[in-house]
């Protein structure tokens, strides 16, 4: 997640040296009190048609990388792989 961006925006998909693929968004909001991360689990809210409710951050409060669990549905899988094949 890159915060403090002009507007709020899914920008690929990031693999690591590991492979591990993660999600790169742009959000608006600035990294102050979680603002970001408001902002954050907003535009995953919006982009994936669920609730922010159901959007949980498990770790990396403070770190740009982090990790979030959403309720898992075969919906959300497809819309995920079919991100990673527009890289």
């Amino acid at each position: 997640m890159t915060p403090n961006a002009s507007v709020c925006a899914f920008k690929g998909v990031f693999v690591d040296a590991d492979g591990q693929e993660f999600l790169k968004i742009n959000v608006v909001a600035i990294p102050e009190k979680g603002k970001a991360n408001q902002d954050l689990i907003k535009f995953l809210s919006k982009m994936f048609k669920m609730p922010k409710s159901e959007i949980s951050l498990v770790s990396g409060e403070t770190d740009r990388c982090k990790k979030l669990q959403l309720p898992y549905s075969e919906k959300l899988v497809a819309e995920l792989l079919s991100l990673r094949e527009k890289e």
